[in-house]
Order: structure tokens, then sequence, then C-alpha cells
């Protein structure tokens, strides 16, 4: 049996611990993982959207690293739903491009960029818990694959025309609870459940093991990070409070359209049945307080 203990959550680690050079061993095995390959960070980047929001509240996480080849990583972390999270992933990848080229600079400097999205909540539709996302271009009378020449190949050490291109991975944590020897099931695992059993060996896992663990933590550490958890669970809340409030608001604003509908329905049975027995339609109209439209049915 597993002895398991509490771990602190990576959307904090991205926050606050991994942002030291000395704890980039769990970022790289983390993305190592990810990415099937092995990464290794040769810094840390600021941009816009990588500065750290001082509102507790805010349940994004960006953390932006470029590894020793020069590609840029962009680590998300999304809570609550989002409704336009697709777009966002794009819109986050492109101004990537844009903040890393130089005025002037030749396109062949643009960066390529991984953006690596760790949602919990289910984004879209579909069974799957991790899926990727890359650029292609197909031939619309041919079918074909638009692929890069050998020298194009060999000036931008790339293999396709996709590793051109922003490389979007998506991993729907929420609710994940099936643990395994596979690595990627096993991060999936700690990040949904905070939780690292003592026979992981995933690349990172074990570092986590020793560098996340809730009990290292200083007394005031401790107290920010019970501070910021119950600010997930307030907004978390908050949020499911407004949406049942929402599906009460559509369901009653349903009955009363149903009502309305069938009251609608009794008065035209009822006039439809006057004017059978032979009473004049303007009589009609002005007793049962018909609308215009209602009126024309019965000329």
């Amino acid at each position: 049996m597993r002895k398991e203990r509490t771990f602190i959550s990576f959307d904090w680690a991205l926050k606050h611990l991994l942002r030291e050079k000395a704890n980039h061993d769990v970022l790289e095995g983390f993305v190592s993982v990810i990415l099937k390959k092995k990464i290794k960070i040769h810094r840390l980047l600021e941009s816009e959207s990588n500065k750290e929001d001082k509102d507790a509240k805010n349940n994004r996480v960006d953390l932006l690293a470029e590894d020793e080849n020069g590609d840029l990583l962009l680590i998300e972390v999304q809570g609550e739903p989002e409704q336009a999270y697709f777009q966002s992933m794009l819109f986050g990848a492109s101004k990537l491009l844009t903040e890393y080229v130089e005025k002037g600079e030749n396109y062949e400097h643009v960066k390529r960029v991984y953006s690596i999205n760790i949602v919990y909540f289910n984004l879209g539709q579909g069974k799957d818990c991790v899926y990727e996302g890359k650029t292609e271009f197909h031939g619309l009378t041919k079918g074909d694959l638009l692929e890069l020449s050998p020298f194009q190949k060999q000036k931008f050490k790339a293999d396709s025309v996709s590793d051109l291109y922003p490389r979007y991975i998506i991993l729907k944590v929420n609710d994940f609870n099936r643990w395994s020897r596979d690595s990627l099931d096993q991060w999936l695992y700690f990040l949904a459940n905070t939780e690292i059993p003592d026979d992981a060996d995933a690349p990172g896992l074990k570092e986590a093991r020793e560098k996340l663990d809730l009990m290292r933590m200083g007394r005031d550490e401790r107290i920010l990070y019970d501070r910021y958890l119950m600010d997930r669970i307030i907004l978390r809340n908050t949020v499911e409070g407004e949406r049942e409030k929402a599906r009460w608001e559509a369901l009653q604003e349903g009955h009363e359209k149903g009502r309305a509908e069938g009251r609608a329905e009794e008065r035209m049975s009822n006039a439809r049945s006057l004017k059978a027995n032979g009473v004049p339609v303007e009589l009609i109209v002005k007793s049962l307080h018909l609308t215009d439209d209602e009126a024309a049915e019965l000329n």
C-alpha cells in the first residue's frame, strides 16, 4: 500500500518555488514528460503575461521559460471555466512571438513556442485528458502535406512545417484519478490530486516529492499558502453559486415561457370555438384581448 502525503499545489509552486533555479529540475522533468523529449531550462523570462499577479484570487498562472535551444515554454494554469480559452491560448502564443522578435530582425529568428495549458474544467468536448495542437498545411486538390525543403530543414533545424509554428498542449486534469507506471499518468495524477505516491518515478516527480513537501514550508509561507487555498475555495464557490443562479433563472424563465404559451394556446382555442359558433371576430378580439397576430389567425 502506498503512503501518500500532501504536497504544495502545482499552481502555487509555479508562482513561488519553481522560479528558483535550484528547483528547475522539477520543471524540466514535467516539461520533458509532456513534450516527450529532454528539456533543459536555460532561464526564466518576463513578459506582460508572465508577471506575478499580487491578487491571490487570480486563478491563472503563467510561467515563461527558455530552454537551451532558445525555444519558449509557456505554462499556464486555468482553474475556472473560460469559454474563450482556446482563443486565449492563441493570443498568448502570438503575443510571445511578437515580444521576442527584435524590430527589423529576419523572420528566420522567430522563436519556437510551446504553449502548455493545465485546465481544471471541461474545456470543449472530448474524452481524452491530453491534447496536442499544431499547424499543418494540406493540399486541397492533391491531399498531400506541405513539407520543408531539405535546405529549410537544415537551416531552421526542423523536421516539418509544424515545427516552426506554436505547438499547443492541453492537460485536462480535472477529476483525473488513475495511477500507473506511465510517467504522463503520474504527473496528471499529481496535478489533479496534489499527491505523490512513494513509488512515483516519473522525471521531476522525485524532485517534487522532496522540494514541494508541504511540511518543508515555514510558518509564514504556510499562512500565505493556506490563505491562497481558501481564496481558491471561495472563488470556486462563488463561480459555482453564479452558475447555479443562472441555471435557476433559466429554469424559471422556461417555466414562465411555458405557462405564457399555454395561456396563449388556451385563449386561441376559446377564440376558435367562439368563431365556430358565429360570434363576430371583432367581438372575440375585444373580449379575449387578442394580439394582432392572434387576430390575424382568425381571419
